[in-house]
């Protein structure tokens, strides 16, 4: 049965490549035509912090402002991820969360650390 398989698909080249191009059409058809909430939810539970602050450098601002804030948030249960970019000017903060998380109850924790 296998050999008899290869065999054609070996002979018939043209035909297997044709009959793949059509499936591979009919999949993405399919895949135009699913509804949205067909998909499954994928959003990430990611916090982000963004704090300018106006005419420092990036050094005075790690050290002042990023530190800080970095120490209070470190303690969030379900957290995953913290990391943290600092330019001159403007420091971004990024706390990423276990797959699960309710976002409004991470948000509110990390708003209660920071303030």
């Amino acid at each position: 049965m296998l050999d008899s398989l290869i065999r054609f698909s070996l002979t018939q080249r043209v035909f297997v490549l044709a009959l793949f191009a059509v499936l591979i059409f009919l999949g993405v058809q399919a895949l135009r035509g699913l509804p949205i909430d067909a998909f499954p939810d994928i959003s990430p539970t990611q916090i982000n912090v963004i704090i300018k602050a106006p005419g420092m450098t990036a050094e005075e601002i790690e050290t002042q402002i990023t530190r800080k804030i970095e120490t209070e948030l470190l303690g969030i249960p379900y957290q995953e991820i913290l990391r943290s970019t600092t330019n001159y000017g403007i420091t971004s903060i990024t706390i990423d969360f276990n797959e699960g998380t309710d976002i409004y109850w991470a948000r509110q924790q990390v708003s209660e650390r920071i303030n």
